[in-house]
């Protein structure tokens, strides 16, 4: 890639955070997750009582399933928006292929969504009675499995932008794609558990390098 590329791409990029993190498309930004994330994390104790050991036990994973959920809620404005006014048909015609565009909003969507989860996580914990240690495994499975949720979170997005009702379909492909995460998040939790810490980061991995090239395929056949 030369350097010109790059740069067009470095633009998308600060253009994709300027959007995403201030909801200059009127959709909250990121602050709608958050604040569902955070929301989860204030209501779960009231649904199962102020018993500290039940939620110790059971909070790092209510905290995975906040995130996933959580994830769902940009999907309607990461790509579909772009679509309709027409920019992936003028990088397109800038010479910036749409596996590179995806990848950068992929970038840029991680970090407007799984940085401040990572940051909210200690209010979280401290609502759900966790201590350090789980605190810390609970940062590194975050660290690890966020940028798979993001990558899938991008690829639905592009495979539903332009369809009616395309959120609530992308609502409905995101969890059973997102389930093996959740699994293996929960799994690196347990004592003992750099196997599914492992596991997580390499199903993150894969879902990273299989997005682009899924989303960009489906830009194509949406602009065609």
């Amino acid at each position: 890639m030369n350097g010109r590329a790059s740069g067009k791409l470095m633009l998308i990029f600060r253009r994709d955070c300027a959007l995403l993190l201030g909801g200059a498309r009127g959709r909250g930004g990121a602050m709608l997750p958050l604040l569902f994330f955070l929301a989860v994390a204030m209501l779960y104790p009231f649904g199962v009582g102020p018993d500290a050991r039940l939620l110790a036990r059971t909070g790092a994973g209510v905290i995975w399933v906040a995130a996933l959920l959580a994830a769902i809620l940009p999907l309607d404005r990461l790509v579909e928006p772009d679509v309709e006014s027409g920019f992936f048909d003028q990088w397109a015609l800038r010479g910036l292929a749409e596996e590179a565009v995806m990848l950068v909003r992929i970038a840029a969507h991680w970090l407007c969504f799984g940085v401040p989860l990572m940051l909210a996580t200690p209010i979280a914990a401290t609502l759900l009675a966790l201590d350090s240690g789980q605190l810390a495994r609970l940062e590194l499975g975050l660290l690890a499995g966020t940028p798979g949720l993001a990558a899938i979170g991008v690829m639905i997005a592009a495979l539903t932008a332009g369809l009616r009702g395309g959120a609530a379909l992308g609502g409905l492909l995101l969890i059973p794609l997102a389930v093996p995460l959740l699994i293996f998040g929960a799994g690196s939790l347990q004592p003992g558990g750099e196997a599914g810490l492992a596991l997580l980061a390499a199903a993150s991995l894969a879902a990273c390098a299989i997005a682009p090239f899924a989303a960009g395929a489906a830009i194509r056949a949406a602009r065609e």
